[in-house]
């Protein structure tokens, strides 16, 4: 099958992208290498894709328009993974317009190209930040999620209900996934297992907040791969027995699904930050900061769903996890 992976360059994007070239398919990678952090990794990941034969690059903007229509009409795409974004819920208080250009307009773009050549699924990361206020726990996409506190979060929720839209007028067929903390080998420079590593064996300071009191749903990468591939290939129905007297926020009488990938296990900072440091072999300067706008305490993945409909649960634990990252951290950086 032929694949439109787009933020390629990216984290996740490249994890996935590699996943579809070993299995066989065929995969144009779709990335604008913005400078939100370090373009050398990105151009590092795409050099491993441009390896494999059936690996095309596409240097484009999401937010382009006609490129973009083009890019569908010459292709002819199978199935689109839409994994390109402007990340990061801290970074959305300095330059909010970004994420109204990539993932809004951008959004837009993929579902026109999308409903225009045919394509039989589209898959698109959401996130665990559309929970937002939401504090009954675990979090399950069979919950009311109208109450964001990041623009971020507002960006994805909107996706949601853009994907939505197009699987009832058009009947795209359309799947957002909704990952949780993302780490491992590749990350993200902006994310805290690479900030924390970095600053450890630098002897610097790491920033704790909310004074330690949080805990995420840390999920491996290859865990979100996997669940992100399998999604894929099952294509979303109607929920038959859906109604709009008690409508189902995960679900619809359109081919629209909702689906959480994480860990289903929350894990406290502190203990995430104990075994970075027993697998360092270094201890952290901490510094203990307040919570920062925009962030919430506690994150926890209700997967039910996602074992029911596709038989896979992540279930990487942190210590395997975090061992992983800091074995690719050292031979990268050759630290």
């Amino acid at each position: 099958m032929k694949y439109l992976v787009t933020g390629a360059a990216g984290f996740i994007g490249f994890h996935v992208s590699k996943n579809l070239l070993e299995r066989g398919d065929e995969v144009v990678g779709l990335d604008n290498l913005n400078e939100y952090y370090d373009v050398g990794l990105k151009k590092a990941r795409l050099n491993i894709l441009m390896d494999y034969d059936r690996f095309k690059f596409a240097k484009l903007d999401l937010a382009d328009r006609a490129p973009i229509e083009k890019l569908f009409k010459d292709e002819d795409f199978s199935r689109v993974i839409n994994l390109a974004a402007q990340a990061g819920v801290r970074y959305s208080l300095e330059n909010p317009h970004s994420y109204v250009d990539s993932n809004i307009v951008g959004f837009l773009n993929i579902l026109e190209g999308c409903r225009h050549s045919h394509v039989e699924h589209l898959v698109y990361a959401s996130s665990s930040s559309v929970y937002g206020a939401n504090t009954k726990m675990p979090f399950s996409v069979h919950h009311n999620v109208d109450h964001p506190i990041s623009l971020y979060a507002a960006s994805k929720k909107a996706n949601e209900l853009m994907a939505h839209t197009y699987s009832h007028l058009y009947r795209l067929p359309t799947t957002g996934l909704r990952f949780f903390t993302v780490y491992g080998p590749w990350g993200r420079p902006d994310m805290a297992l690479f900030l924390f590593t970095r600053a450890i064996l630098a002897g610097e300071p790491i920033k704790v907040f909310n004074f330690g009191d949080m805990q995420r749903d840390f999920t491996y990468i290859d865990d979100i791969v996997r669940g992100v591939v399998r999604v894929c290939d099952r294509l979303p129905e109607g929920n038959p027995e859906w109604s709009g007297d008690d409508p189902d926020p995960g679900s619809s009488y359109a081919p629209y699904r909702l689906y959480n990938i994480g860990n289903n296990q929350p894990v406290q900072l502190m203990r995430y930050i104990e075994v970075l440091e027993k697998t360092l072999g270094k201890k952290a300067k901490k510094e203990f900061l307040p919570m920062q706008p925009g962030d919430v305490q506690r994150t926890y993945a209700d997967v039910d769903d996602l074992i029911r409909d596709v038989g896979f649960k992540p279930s990487t634990p942190i210590e395997e996890g975090i061992k992983r990252f800091v074995e690719w951290y050292r031979e990268y950086y050759k630290v």
